[in-house]
């Protein structure tokens, strides 16, 4: 049940607030007067989407919040609209909710039913799921829904392995010789830069050996006297001198000294650094050449190599166990098949009756409403192939409102005012959403007379078991309100305002005789609906 619901900066409406009742609550009001702004209020609320430029001229945003009581439950759903980007926000009891939200609340929260829902009425697939909708077995529906959903798993498994493997199939010798290469030379991960840094380091080693070579051969020269050889000459010499010359005894000795260190760092130098692991120069330089010509016949890097290798082994692998799994995706699809050609036979009589069902108490409905006791409401169904090889039925609503007309189907020969009793007549049988507020917009569109009483009775007793919430031009309908709202619409300050407010029995007496014509008449017919 709908309790209150409030309107702010939206469209016409600057702040509007109303308190509804359990049962029939009527809005009426002239033509523009901005009804269909109460609506579009609601449907925001509950998701429907709106452009930024309803948000009231200079204003912020607009929000609207609304109290549903559901079984002792109070929900409390507020949601604003903002001027500057055009987005919302959504709040269930006060915690911010994202629009997801509403889709499971929607349907227990209001049944609208309008213009728009007689147009979805003519969709043939509304009307099949309507057929479908007394089903005793529901859960036969869903069954049959997740059949069809893994079935079009499974198919398009077996055409993605089907295009993989005729796609990998043409490239297979190429995929062969590549990995004999790169077999061939079996290259491992970090290798090249392993064997880089080996080379580099007895690039590096030969260097410094050189120069210990260099430095032997000055010290012990080659074809002719070294540096050990002079220095001993002269130490010889300076020692004969020292012995005439005291004071040169030590620069002598200073030499002897020398000759001895030089002796010394000769046998450091006959052995040279080694290198900690030793490796075969020409084993290393024969990988590094069987590395680099890999790289020049595959036009890849060494990493690109190593991932191409675990491709092709994947692709080969793929494309020699491609046909078991292509094998089973085969066995499992027929046996799916086979669930839903036996699921859709276990169907179609069940969804036959429950059309059946729906149409007779559409035809008792229909008949309380002012159509002929010869009206005709017939479930019409159509084969359907569902799956390939699986056939089951499309329900359409066929009707013959008049006798001696043959049935038609609804959607090509229903008039505006049949199309708006026959929801409201669908609206009485169903009952799904049993606490959701009916919302009903000029669904007396197109309807007069003795019909109309007959629609305005309908609509009463409706609304004795469900809260109603009802837009109308006609008094013979608001009338039968428990509360009656008037929608008004006034200009102050060069501003244009829709308002709305609760009307009492002096208000309400007036607002029915203006809408049955005003004068006299308007009189004497508002004072004969309200005995």
């Amino acid at each position: 049940m709908l309790e209150y619901l409030r309107i702010r900066n939206l469209a016409l409406i600057e702040d509007m607030e109303l308190e509804f009742e359990p049962g029939m609550n009527a809005l009426t009001g002239e033509t523009g007067a901005g009804k269909s702004f109460i609506l579009k209020a609601l449907g925001f609320l509950l998701g429907d989407k709106l452009s930024a430029d309803m948000v009231r001229a200079g204003a912020e945003r607009a929000q609207v919040e609304a109290l549903f009581t559901l079984e002792d439950e109070d929900i409390v759903l507020r949601r604003e609209l903002l001027a500057e980007t055009g987005r919302s926000r959504l709040y269930i009891n006060d915690e911010l909710r994202s629009q997801d939200s509403l889709r499971d609340l929607r349907p227990r929260l209001v049944a609208h039913t309008s213009q728009h829902a007689q147009q979805k009425l003519l969709q043939p697939a509304v009307q099949a799921r309507l057929l479908e909708s007394g089903l005793e077995q529901p859960e036969l529906l869903l069954k049959r829904d997740a059949l069809l959903s893994r079935l079009t798993e499974t198919a398009a498994q077996r055409k993605a392995l089907l295009e993989r493997q005729a796609g990998l199939a043409e490239k297979r010798e190429l995929l062969e010789m590549q990995q004999q290469e790169i077999d061939k030379v079996a290259p491992e991960d970090g290798e090249e830069e392993r064997l880089e840094e080996v080379r580099a380091q007895a690039r590096s080693l030969e260097s410094v050996r050189e120069n210990y070579e260099q430095a032997l051969s000055l010290l012990h020269g080659d074809d002719s006297e070294g540096l050990l050889d002079l220095l001993g000459n002269f130490e010889k010499v300076l020692t004969r001198m020292a012995k005439e010359d005291e004071s040169l005894k030590p620069d002598a000795d200073a030499v002897t000294a020398l000759r001895q260190q030089l002796s010394h760092l000769g046998g450091r130098l006959r052995r040279p650094p080694q290198m900690e692991d030793m490796h075969d120069m020409d084993q290393v330089e024969e990988r590094l050449f069987a590395l680099a010509q890999l790289k020049r016949k595959l036009h890849r890097t060494l990493p690109e190599i190593l991932s191409l290798r675990d491709e092709i082994t994947e692709n080969l692998s793929f494309l020699d166990v491609c046909a078991l799994d292509l094998a089973r995706l085969g066995r499992e699809e027929e046996a799916l098949i086979l669930d839903l050609s036996t699921l859709v036979e276990k169907i179609i009589p069940i969804r036959r009756k429950a059309a059946l069902a729906l149409a007779s108490a559409l035809e008792e409905e229909l008949r309380q409403l002012g159509f002929s006791e010869q009206v005709q409401v017939i479930p019409h169904f159509e084969k359907q192939e569902i799956w390939p090889g699986v056939m089951d039925e499309r329900g359409r609503i066929l009707w013959a409102p008049n006798p001696g007309q043959p049935p038609q189907p609804l959607d090509k020969i229903a008039s505006g005012g049949e199309l708006s009793r026959f929801l409201l007549a669908l609206a009485s049988v169903r009952q799904d959403g049993e606490n959701a507020i009916f919302i009903f917009d000029e669904v007396d569109a197109g309807v007069g007379g003795l019909t109309l009483n007959k629609l305005a009775e309908k609509l009463y007793a409706l609304a004795a078991s469900r809260q109603m919430l009802l837009i109308t031009h006609w008094p013979q309908l608001a009338a039968r309100a428990r509360k009656h709202f008037q929608i008004s619409k006034t200009v102050r300050d060069n501003a244009t305002f829709t308002f709305c407010r609760p009307l009492d029995k002096q208000a309400r007496h007036a607002e029915l005789a203006r809408m049955a014509g005003g004068g006299a008449q308007g009189e004497a017919v508002a004072h004969s609906l309200e005995i």
